[in-house]
């Protein structure tokens, strides 16, 4: 009982000191209801001060709620006072630009980091509203900045916000120019905010220079310079931004491009940080494009699209049969690497780790360059260490990267963009996205992909897991015997089996709470059977998710 009371002395007292140190009256007047609420609050109480958000590779990211362990006022003045303080000591030059999205929160702490720039005498320049966060990395690097912020959690739940980071080409050098951030700018920037001292002495002057809407219009007539100019364009799409910030800017570049306006989903067409027609905001969980679904079938689309709520990622749904299914993410990136090849588009092609083998298999028939890297855009646009210019790279989180001089991450505008390109190519022909799948399959294979993905409550469960699966590593999968165990530590937490027809790759994920496994099966086609070739690839998939989640202990 002594030792509890202790502890909760001590949280009580963190919390003080948190409260006179916290800018924000309203995450004030939050956290002295928990304190009110004690003994009771005494675990939520602890979590807020379990610990500082982990300022890593993805920057920031948690839920909104007053303490050093959510996103709040305090810990982005922190983080934007930190940022700046390690711009100054690595010699960085420049203005810092700054985007945000819709979600709550996010105009506030986009404009407190520029105030914290501004104070400290670096420019800040602030994008006109909510944009994309490809706007955002094209800004960095068309604007010449030192860096960029962007104020976003993607496609996180409504409770939670984030903060990335991104750099210039005098920091980031050419490859990063406009580029997240990798290792070793995290853990500088990381100590340079464990150095900040209390927030009444961080400087703050005016937000900066508000930019103008020539800004977008710039990254509009960039992002619509991806298609062809004398190509179709016949083509009918149903689009949902789900509710994020993506709308106004992709029917702007389909305009510009010559492509008719999608038809929208119109209670997702407006940004809401509510999400409220979506239980989660990422158009891979269950049931978020049912909406998007049935506008295509109402109007007799040809091809549906969805953003996430920051427009980097792209989803694309088809019809298949007389069903409509959302294509994996390695079938996109299949496809358009596939329609950058045949538009003679040469340079190096990248992917990552957990992504279909099928890209590898395309480059080495064709003779292109392939490289793969460990998952995240910050890697795939740095892939190849410069021996071969990328020119095409993507991951199997429907993330693409089409132009990687236009927008170094991934973008999905400019992907909706390529999509509708091939698609209208391809109806001009009176054939559709699946009949080019078909032809993939034909000549490399079926390269059938799938994800064991276990939400957890208790991160604990991914620790074990990972124990587990190391200690025991399986020696065969599908009755075929392991030809490759890989352990990627200490510098990723994965595990890559391989079989002659299989592959897993086994990691946590690098921004929720799941533990995810990444399956693949290879099926050759026989006779231009390719229906028979995927049964026998999908039900193969099936016996092998059971043997992986066993082989976890999930």
């Amino acid at each position: 009982m002594a030792a509890e009371t202790t502890d909760l002395d001590d949280l009580r007292d963190q919390a003080r000191r948190w409260l006179d140190d916290d800018p924000d009256p309203a995450s004030r007047d939050e956290l002295r209801a928990v304190l009110d609420g004690l003994p009771g609050s005494a675990p939520q109480l602890a979590d807020r001060f379990a610990g500082p958000l982990t300022f890593g590779t993805a920057g920031l990211r948690g839920p909104l709620r007053a303490g050093p362990n959510g996103m709040n006022l305090a810990v982005v003045t922190r983080a934007a006072a930190g940022l700046v303080a390690w711009l100054d000591a690595e010699g960085g030059e420049g203005p810092l630009v700054i985007g945000y999205d819709a979600r709550h929160g996010s105009r506030a702490f986009a404009e407190r980091t520029a105030q914290v720039s501004t104070g400290a005498g670096r420019p800040a320049l602030l994008l006109p509203r909510p944009l994309p966060t490809p706007v955002l990395a094209y800004a960095v690097r068309h604007l010449g900045a030192v860096a960029g912020v962007m104020v976003t959690a993607s496609h996180n739940p409504p409770q939670d916000n984030g903060y990335k980071v991104y750099l210039g080409a005098q920091l980031g050098g050419e490859l990063g120019a406009g580029a997240q951030i990798v290792p070793p700018a995290d853990a500088g920037i990381e100590a340079a905010i464990r150095a900040v001292g209390p927030l009444a002495q961080v400087p703050l002057g005016p937000v900066g220079r508000v930019l103008g809407d020539d800004l977008v219009a710039s990254y509009v007539d960039r992002a619509a310079a991806v298609v062809t100019p004398d190509g179709p364009r016949d083509l009918r799409v149903a689009y949902t931004p789900l509710h994020g910030v993506g709308a106004a800017v992709l029917t702007a570049a389909f305009a510009r491009a010559g492509f008719p306006v999608p038809g929208m989903v119109p209670d997702q067409a407006e940004p809401d940080p509510d999400f409220p027609t979506v239980g989660f905001p990422n158009p891979e969980e269950p049931g978020a494009v049912d909406r998007l679904v049935a506008l295509a079938d109402a109007t007799g689309a040809d091809v549906a699209i969805a953003n996430d709520p920051d427009a980097d990622r792209c989803a694309v749904v088809v019809r298949d049969g007389g069903t409509w299914r959302m294509l994996r993410g390695d079938e996109v990136g299949a496809l358009l690497a596939d329609h950058l090849m045949r538009r003679g588009l040469t340079g190096l092609y990248a992917t990552t780790i957990v992504s279909s083998s099928l890209l590898r298999a395309m480059c080495a028939a064709r003779s292109l360059p392939y490289d793969e890297t460990l998952t995240g855009f910050k890697w795939i646009v740095r892939a190849g260490a410069g021996a071969h210019p990328l020119v095409f790279g993507y991951e199997e989180a429907l993330g693409y990267c089409v132009v990687p001089g236009h927008v170094r991450d991934k973008d999905g505008i400019t992907a909706a963009l390529a999509v509708a390109e091939l698609a209208a190519g391809l109806k001009a022909q009176g054939r559709a996205l699946t009949d080019r799948l078909d032809e993939l399959a034909a000549e490399f294979g079926v390269h059938h992909t799938d994800q064991l993905s276990v939400r957890v409550d208790d991160l604990r469960v991914i620790a074990d897991a990972m124990v587990r699966v190391r200690a025991a590593t399986p020696t065969a999968l599908l009755g075929q015997p392991v030809t490759e165990a890989r352990d990627l530590l200490p510098d990723s937490d994965v595990m890559i089996l391989r079989t002659a027809a299989t592959r897993v790759v086994v990691r946590p994920s690098g921004t929720e709470p799941k533990l995810k496994a990444y399956l693949e099966v290879v099926e050759p086609v026989t006779g231009g059977d390719v229906a028979t070739a995927r049964d026998r690839a999908q039900a193969a998939i099936v016996a092998l998710r059971a043997e992986v989640a066993a082989a976890l202990g999930v």
